[in-house]
Protein backbone atom coordinates (compact mmCIF):
# COMPACT_ATOMS: atom_id res chain seq x y z
CA UNK A 1 0.00 0.00 0.00
CA UNK A 2 1.43 3.24 -0.78
CA UNK A 3 1.34 5.06 2.43
CA UNK A 4 1.71 2.02 4.94
CA UNK A 5 3.17 3.50 7.86
CA UNK A 6 2.56 7.18 7.43
CA UNK A 7 0.60 9.47 9.08
CA UNK A 8 -2.37 11.83 7.61
CA UNK A 9 -4.09 14.72 8.83
CA UNK A 10 -6.86 15.57 7.01
CA UNK A 11 -8.81 18.85 7.55
CA UNK A 12 -12.83 19.27 7.70
CA UNK A 13 -12.85 15.05 7.35
CA UNK A 14 -16.26 14.37 8.87
CA UNK A 15 -18.11 15.29 5.49
CA UNK A 16 -17.60 14.96 1.57
CA UNK A 17 -14.47 15.40 0.12
CA UNK A 18 -12.15 15.50 3.71
CA UNK A 19 -14.16 11.78 4.31
CA UNK A 20 -13.75 10.64 0.83
CA UNK A 21 -10.09 11.56 1.34
CA UNK A 22 -9.26 10.16 4.82
CA UNK A 23 -11.12 6.90 3.61
CA UNK A 24 -8.86 6.65 1.28
CA UNK A 25 -5.37 7.50 2.77
CA UNK A 26 -6.58 4.64 5.27
CA UNK A 27 -7.29 2.29 2.35
CA UNK A 28 -3.76 2.70 1.35
CA UNK A 29 -2.02 2.01 4.45
CA UNK A 30 -2.13 5.43 6.48
CA UNK A 31 -2.79 6.29 9.70
CA UNK A 32 -5.71 9.32 9.44
CA UNK A 33 -5.91 12.21 11.96
CA UNK A 34 -9.35 13.55 11.19
CA UNK A 35 -9.08 17.11 12.37
CA UNK A 36 -13.08 18.56 12.28
CA UNK A 37 -15.26 20.75 14.82
CA UNK A 38 -17.81 18.26 14.33
CA UNK A 39 -16.24 15.60 16.69
CA UNK A 40 -19.47 13.42 16.44
CA UNK A 41 -19.45 13.36 12.69
CA UNK A 42 -15.71 12.96 12.72
CA UNK A 43 -16.03 9.45 14.72
CA UNK A 44 -18.27 8.19 12.24
CA UNK A 45 -15.70 8.69 9.93
CA UNK A 46 -12.99 6.91 12.07
CA UNK A 47 -14.99 4.06 13.00
CA UNK A 48 -15.59 3.09 9.13
CA UNK A 49 -11.71 2.94 9.20
CA UNK A 50 -11.60 1.43 11.62
CA UNK A 51 -14.34 -1.60 10.59
CA UNK A 52 -11.85 -1.87 7.65
CA UNK A 53 -8.94 -2.65 9.75
CA UNK A 54 -7.24 0.59 9.37
CA UNK A 55 -6.18 3.20 11.94
CA UNK A 56 -7.75 6.32 12.94
CA UNK A 57 -8.23 9.16 15.30
CA UNK A 58 -10.73 11.82 15.57
CA UNK A 59 -9.11 15.30 17.02
CA UNK A 60 -11.60 17.80 17.48
CA UNK A 61 -10.19 21.06 16.24
CA UNK A 62 -11.23 24.69 14.62
CA UNK A 63 -8.56 25.48 12.53
CA UNK A 64 -9.14 29.34 12.74
CA UNK A 65 -7.80 29.00 15.79
CA UNK A 66 -3.89 29.12 15.62
CA UNK A 67 -3.86 27.20 19.45
CA UNK A 68 -5.75 24.85 17.83
CA UNK A 69 -4.01 24.07 14.55
CA UNK A 70 -1.01 23.70 17.35
CA UNK A 71 -2.68 21.49 19.31
CA UNK A 72 -3.56 19.72 16.39
CA UNK A 73 -0.13 19.10 15.17
CA UNK A 74 1.10 18.16 18.60
CA UNK A 75 -1.98 15.47 19.49
CA UNK A 76 -0.68 13.76 16.11
CA UNK A 77 2.94 14.11 17.34
CA UNK A 78 2.17 12.44 20.46
CA UNK A 79 -0.08 9.90 19.03
CA UNK A 80 2.18 8.17 16.07
CA UNK A 81 5.23 10.26 16.58
CA UNK A 82 5.54 11.45 12.90
CA UNK A 83 3.57 13.44 10.34
CA UNK A 84 3.94 12.93 6.62
CA UNK A 85 0.63 14.29 5.30
CA UNK A 86 -1.26 17.09 5.44
CA UNK A 87 -4.17 17.90 3.47
CA UNK A 88 -6.05 21.30 4.38
CA UNK A 89 -9.55 20.61 3.34
CA UNK A 90 -11.70 22.68 6.04
CA UNK A 91 -13.92 25.28 4.29
CA UNK A 92 -16.96 27.18 4.43
CA UNK A 93 -19.19 28.96 2.07
CA UNK A 94 -21.09 31.85 1.22
CA UNK A 95 -23.35 33.58 -1.29
CA UNK A 96 -23.25 36.96 -1.81
CA UNK A 97 -21.32 40.14 -3.98
CA UNK A 98 -19.23 42.63 -2.10
CA UNK A 99 -21.86 44.72 -1.44
CA UNK A 100 -23.90 42.45 0.24
CA UNK A 101 -21.38 40.29 2.45
CA UNK A 102 -21.07 41.11 6.07
CA UNK A 103 -17.79 42.12 7.23
CA UNK A 104 -18.23 39.09 9.85
CA UNK A 105 -18.89 36.72 7.20
CA UNK A 106 -15.96 37.96 5.01
CA UNK A 107 -13.59 37.79 8.45
CA UNK A 108 -14.87 33.94 8.79
CA UNK A 109 -14.49 32.75 5.44
CA UNK A 110 -11.15 34.11 5.57
CA UNK A 111 -10.04 32.92 9.19
CA UNK A 112 -11.23 28.92 8.24
CA UNK A 113 -10.64 29.04 4.28
CA UNK A 114 -7.18 30.86 4.47
CA UNK A 115 -5.87 31.36 7.25
CA UNK A 116 -6.70 27.83 9.11
CA UNK A 117 -4.32 26.34 6.16
CA UNK A 118 -1.51 28.76 7.18
CA UNK A 119 -1.66 28.14 10.78
CA UNK A 120 -1.73 24.14 9.84
CA UNK A 121 1.18 24.96 7.24
CA UNK A 122 3.44 26.45 10.16
CA UNK A 123 2.81 24.44 12.74
CA UNK A 124 3.22 20.80 10.27
CA UNK A 125 6.31 21.84 8.26
CA UNK A 126 8.80 21.60 12.10
CA UNK A 127 7.00 17.96 12.50
CA UNK A 128 7.90 17.42 8.64
CA UNK A 129 11.29 18.33 8.86
CA UNK A 130 11.95 15.85 11.72
CA UNK A 131 10.62 13.47 9.87
CA UNK A 132 12.83 14.64 6.70
CA UNK A 133 10.04 15.39 4.28
CA UNK A 134 6.17 15.45 3.72
CA UNK A 135 3.44 16.52 1.36
CA UNK A 136 0.66 18.85 2.06
CA UNK A 137 -2.12 19.28 0.03
CA UNK A 138 -4.87 22.03 -0.33
CA UNK A 139 -7.97 21.97 -1.57
CA UNK A 140 -8.64 24.95 -3.72
CA UNK A 141 -11.96 25.26 -6.09
CA UNK A 142 -12.59 26.48 -9.49
CA UNK A 143 -13.64 29.65 -7.70
CA UNK A 144 -10.19 30.57 -7.14
CA UNK A 145 -8.80 30.31 -10.59
CA UNK A 146 -12.18 32.46 -12.29
CA UNK A 147 -14.36 34.65 -10.77
CA UNK A 148 -17.84 32.90 -10.09
CA UNK A 149 -21.14 35.05 -9.88
CA UNK A 150 -22.26 36.13 -5.84
CA UNK A 151 -19.30 34.31 -4.05
CA UNK A 152 -17.01 37.01 -3.84
CA UNK A 153 -15.47 36.05 -0.44
CA UNK A 154 -15.12 32.15 -1.12
CA UNK A 155 -13.65 33.17 -4.30
CA UNK A 156 -11.09 35.29 -2.80
CA UNK A 157 -9.98 32.82 0.06
CA UNK A 158 -9.33 30.11 -2.33
CA UNK A 159 -7.37 32.14 -4.57
CA UNK A 160 -5.44 32.82 -1.43
CA UNK A 161 -5.02 29.45 -1.06
CA UNK A 162 -3.48 29.03 -4.28
CA UNK A 163 -0.44 31.30 -3.93
CA UNK A 164 -0.21 30.31 -0.19
CA UNK A 165 0.39 26.76 -1.72
CA UNK A 166 2.83 28.44 -4.52
CA UNK A 167 4.57 30.60 -1.58
CA UNK A 168 5.51 27.62 0.64
CA UNK A 169 6.37 25.28 -2.18
CA UNK A 170 9.25 27.43 -3.07
CA UNK A 171 10.07 28.14 0.43
CA UNK A 172 10.04 24.23 1.72
CA UNK A 173 11.08 22.50 -1.84
CA UNK A 174 14.82 22.56 -0.46
CA UNK A 175 13.70 20.77 2.59
CA UNK A 176 11.51 17.68 1.33
CA UNK A 177 8.11 19.38 1.31
CA UNK A 178 5.75 19.45 -1.63
CA UNK A 179 3.51 21.61 -1.42
CA UNK A 180 0.28 21.58 -4.06
CA UNK A 181 -3.41 22.42 -4.54
CA UNK A 182 -6.13 20.56 -6.07
CA UNK A 183 -8.90 22.32 -7.28
CA UNK A 184 -12.26 20.86 -7.31
CA UNK A 185 -15.62 21.79 -9.22
CA UNK A 186 -18.99 21.28 -7.59
CA UNK A 187 -18.60 17.83 -6.36
CA UNK A 188 -21.79 15.88 -5.21
CA UNK A 189 -21.25 16.44 -1.47
CA UNK A 190 -23.92 16.76 1.31
CA UNK A 191 -23.22 20.68 1.39
CA UNK A 192 -23.79 20.56 -2.79
CA UNK A 193 -27.17 18.55 -1.87
CA UNK A 194 -28.48 20.42 0.78
CA UNK A 195 -27.73 23.55 -1.11
CA UNK A 196 -29.57 22.29 -3.93
CA UNK A 197 -32.61 20.77 -2.03
CA UNK A 198 -33.19 24.64 -0.81
CA UNK A 199 -33.68 26.05 -4.24
CA UNK A 200 -37.08 26.84 -5.70
CA UNK A 201 -36.74 24.14 -8.35
CA UNK A 202 -34.11 22.09 -7.38
CA UNK A 203 -33.92 19.70 -10.12
CA UNK A 204 -33.48 22.49 -12.56
CA UNK A 205 -30.49 24.07 -9.80
CA UNK A 206 -28.30 21.24 -10.38
CA UNK A 207 -28.96 20.38 -14.11
CA UNK A 208 -27.57 23.79 -14.42
CA UNK A 209 -24.70 23.40 -12.46
CA UNK A 210 -23.68 20.27 -14.33
CA UNK A 211 -24.28 22.05 -17.82
CA UNK A 212 -21.70 24.61 -17.27
CA UNK A 213 -19.00 22.20 -17.31
CA UNK A 214 -18.02 19.83 -20.62
CA UNK A 215 -17.69 16.78 -18.91
CA UNK A 216 -22.05 17.75 -18.04
CA UNK A 217 -22.14 16.31 -14.46
CA UNK A 218 -20.80 16.80 -10.66
CA UNK A 219 -17.76 15.50 -9.59
CA UNK A 220 -18.13 12.67 -7.13
CA UNK A 221 -15.83 13.38 -3.61
CA UNK A 222 -13.66 9.89 -4.75
CA UNK A 223 -12.52 11.18 -7.43
CA UNK A 224 -10.99 14.16 -5.58
CA UNK A 225 -9.65 12.26 -3.09
CA UNK A 226 -8.07 10.42 -5.81
CA UNK A 227 -6.16 13.33 -6.90
CA UNK A 228 -5.18 14.83 -3.99
CA UNK A 229 -3.53 11.12 -3.28
CA UNK A 230 -1.71 11.30 -6.13
CA UNK A 231 0.06 14.35 -4.90
CA UNK A 232 0.75 12.99 -1.30
CA UNK A 233 1.94 10.15 -3.27
CA UNK A 234 5.74 8.93 -4.15
CA UNK A 235 4.49 8.91 -7.61
CA UNK A 236 4.25 12.90 -7.50
CA UNK A 237 7.92 13.20 -6.30
CA UNK A 238 8.84 15.72 -8.50
CA UNK A 239 5.55 18.13 -8.26
CA UNK A 240 5.52 20.79 -6.02
CA UNK A 241 3.56 23.95 -6.46
CA UNK A 242 1.19 22.70 -8.86
CA UNK A 243 -2.51 23.55 -9.07
CA UNK A 244 -4.63 20.49 -10.12
CA UNK A 245 -8.02 21.41 -11.42
CA UNK A 246 -10.55 18.39 -11.25
CA UNK A 247 -13.77 20.58 -12.66
CA UNK A 248 -14.60 18.29 -15.50
CA UNK A 249 -13.57 20.80 -17.61
CA UNK A 250 -15.06 24.17 -15.79
CA UNK A 251 -11.85 26.26 -16.04
CA UNK A 252 -10.38 25.25 -19.50
CA UNK A 253 -13.64 27.04 -21.08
Amino acid sequence: MRFKGKVAIVTGASSGIGRATALAFAREGAAAAIADKDVTAGEQVANEIRRSGGEAEVIGTDVSQETEARALIDAVLSRWGRLDVLVNNAGIYYQADAVSTPESVWNSIMAVNLTGAFFCIKHAVPAMLRAKGGAIINVASEAGLVGIRNQVAYNVSKGGLIILTKSCAVDFAAKGIRVNCVCPGTTDTPLVRAAVGRAPDPRATRRALEEVRPANRLGEPEEIAAAILYLASDSAGYTTGAVLSVDGGYTAQ
